[in-house]
């Protein structure tokens, strides 16, 4: 019997080409024109395509074409035409980020099944490691040098694309990202679905043109790498930094001639306090993309003033339904309008839930609940997860609590894990930051809830101060009360020399949970 998920596979089958088809119109439409630019080097579209087809045919050799395959890669030339080489040999990639640890990398290899690792400059020792913490993992360097290293295997393979099967409800990609509880999980896209991103952020976001350019710094594993398709389909640039240092990315805007940047919120702020900043040359700038958690208020409008109003886009988006949820356009960043993330995207549905899974009343809060062609088909081997995640008739769960104003935009309150109740009320730690970063002393802060005997959670604001100033903790919770009911405001300020981030450079809450939880009980 047909479920509702087979049901919505078929129509996004009927609607949209696959993943594959989609590489194979780029590299037909643009061949010659320059694809990729990676620290002085670049490669056409052909050149990616043909590479991307040897490589392919050498996975598939080595026994790995439509397999699990891990890929430990930092950002460089062939990030592209790895992905693409996946897709072209039926795998179903699985990226590993080389910030992790041995044991969580070993981990996501085992959950995953992976028996093939292809690993690039610099992380040999790493998969070394891993290949002797598990026997049978077969480790393939990629223009490292080594033995096995699949470039050199690929260099004797043919120039023409396998012929391999796509069907748009093929896996192509299995993607670890953090639950609402800090564990890992791992989202399945397929060759379905990775088209309906791209066409979700041509459609909504941007309007690519053949001499344009992107600057990626962020990993290209998560949000990053999600426009480089979009970008091909145009015939446009996808220009590569290894990382994000806020000097080279400055540099490259000008030098690359960039019109596109994304950006998470803590890179934006560490390039507003860059001395460059304001006399860096962006006239070939058009659209400053940011995304991946709230952007504190004064970190934006440091950046309009200095860049343009007219340059900002806002998206909201998360790993099971990417990339464009709602928009914030350039001409609604003003106002109030600037703590919202937006109005829906055009191809997107956007419900509100309460507790009991119905529609909450207008201008009430609740959780964000999507439907687009763009979300995953549920996680790995993780059926009671998937189930609630994932609802009926396709409906996927955000854990984001939202509420909508009387037009239409939403406003992000946090995550359903990141809610601290306190004495009954529920505190949303992004708006008591938002507030503590008003103060000219605080350079970054994260709000968490810890246990506490009368108040069951206690809000507690963890603070690190910029360079050379001083606050003490009273002066910090009055400019919050000030501004917030009183309670909202934090009973205790920490300061730290540094707020921990996630992998994808998220403020990890978490992890202050973790350090802090027994802060609040007696005898702690």
């Amino acid at each position: 019997m047909t479920n509702t998920r087979d049901l919505d596979a078929i129509h996004r089958s009927r609607t949209l080409p696959t993943y594959r088809e989609l590489i194979r119109r780029g590299a037909r439409q643009h061949g010659p024109r320059v694809a990729v630019v990676h620290e002085g080097r670049s490669m056409s579209f052909t050149e990616v395509d043909e590479l991307a087809n040897r490589i392919a045919h050498a996975l598939i050799a080595q026994g790995a074409g439509g397999a699990r395959v891990a890929l430990l890669l930092n950002n460089g030339l062939h990030s592209v035409p790895m992905d693409f080489a996946c897709v072209k040999a039926g795998i179903n990639r699985v990226p590993l980020n080389s910030r992790l640890s041995l044991a969580e990398h070993r981990r996501m290899l085992e959950e995953t099944g992976c028996r093939a690792l292809v690993y690039g400059a610099g992380l040999a020792q790493l998969a070394r490691e891993l290949a002797d913490a598990m026997p049978g993992l077969r480790c393939f360097g990629l223009g490292v040098g080594e033995e096995d290293d699949l470039l050199a295997i690929a260099a004797g393979m043919p120039a023409d694309e396998p012929d391999t099967q796509a069907r748009p409800e093929d896996v192509v990609l299995t993607l670890f990202t953090s639950g609402t509880t800090g564990s890992l999980k791992a989202a399945r896209h397929t060759q379905a679905s990775y088209a309906g991103i791209c066409r979700n952020i041509m459609l909504n976001l941007m309007d690519i043109r053949c001499d344009d350019a992107m600057l990626h710094a962020a990993s290209l594993i998560h949000a990053s790498g999600t426009f480089v398709v979009p970008f091909w389909l145009r015939g446009a640039r996808t220009v590569i930094l290894p990382g994000f240092e806020p000097t080279g990315f400055l540099e490259a805007i000008a030098r690359e001639r960039i019109t596109a940047v994304n950006m998470v919120p803590t890179m934006l702020q560490m390039l507003i306090e860059h001395p460059e900043f304001r006399s860096t040359d962006i006239s070939s700038l058009r659209q400053v993309i940011y995304g991946a958690s709230p952007m504190p208020r004064q970190v934006i409008e440091r950046a309009m003033q200095a860049w343009g109003q007219h340059r900002f886009w806002q998206y909201f988006g998360q790993t099971e339904a990417p990339l464009c949820l709602t928009v914030l356009r350039p001409e609604d960043h003003v106002g109030e309008r600037l703590a919202s993330c937006g109005q829906p995207a055009i191809d997107v549905e956007i419900r509100l839930l309460d507790e009991q899974g119905e529609d909450v009343p207008p201008g009430e809060p609740g959780e964000i609940t999507v439907r687009m062609q763009g979300s995953v088909s549920g996680y790995h081997e993780a059926p009671e997860l998937t189930g609630s995640t994932f609802l009926a008739d396709g409906w996927v769960r955000t854990r984001d609590i939202g509420q909508f104003d009387a037009d239409g935009f939403l406003y992000l309150k946090d995550r359903t894990s990141d809610m601290i109740i306190s004495g009954g009320y529920n505190v949303y730690p992004s708006e008591v930051e938002n507030a503590l970063l008003t103060h000219e002393a605080v350079r970054e802060c994260a709000v968490i809830g810890i246990p506490d005997p009368k108040w069951v959670e206690a809000v507690v604001a963890v603070v690190a101060l910029r360079p050379g100033v001083t606050a003490d903790a009273q002066a910090l919770i009055a400019r919050v009360a000030e501004q917030v009911a009183s309670y909202k405001k934090p009973r205790e300020v920490i300061f730290v020399d540094e707020i921990p981030k996630t992998a994808v450079g998220k403020l990890n809450r978490k992890a202050l949970r973790d350090r802090f939880r027994d802060r609040g009980r007696p005898g702690a």
